[in-house]
């Protein structure tokens, strides 16, 4: 017998995560960016902060996104003058990325934006539960 709607683990996951996404967007809206292109810049940013030079691939293995998805909203945040895409003189196919001046004054500003989205959404979660719990279920392998 199938489980209710309101009994199903994934079905509310589902709905809880429209919610957090529904949540992210208006967080991020203010500052002119859309969800992916908020991770996109944070781990461009990131990347760029501990001294890499990330190629496209890297910069989408470390967001978990498709990696032609990647490039076009990459190829857009270029357009918005917050990242840079270099040919990678090693591998003339390959496009290193640098985040701008201007990147690098709105990654701090919209992932503390997303974080305080975060904070408040997750709120009635039991402190210190949470995230070793999602950090199971994304990498049981771990």
């Amino acid at each position: 017998m199938p489980l209710s709607p309101g009994e199903s683990p994934g079905f509310l996951l589902w709905h809880t995560t429209l919610r957090w996404q529904r949540e992210i967007a208006a967080a991020l809206a203010p500052i002119g960016l859309t969800h992916v292109q908020f991770v996109l810049l944070a781990c461009t940013w990131w990347l760029n902060k501990e001294g890499e030079h990330p190629n496209q691939l890297a910069v989408a293995r470390q967001a978990g996104t498709d990696v032609k998805m990647a490039s076009q909203v990459l190829r857009t945040l270029e357009l918005k003058g917050l990242i840079e895409r270099e040919v990678d003189p090693s591998d003339t196919r390959s496009k290193r990325l640098r985040v701008t001046e201007a990147g690098s004054e709105l990654a701090p500003r919209s992932i503390e934006a997303v974080e305080l989205a975060d904070a408040q959404f997750f709120e009635p979660a039991p402190a210190g539960e949470l995230v070793p719990l999602l950090k199971r279920l994304a990498h049981p392998s771990d």
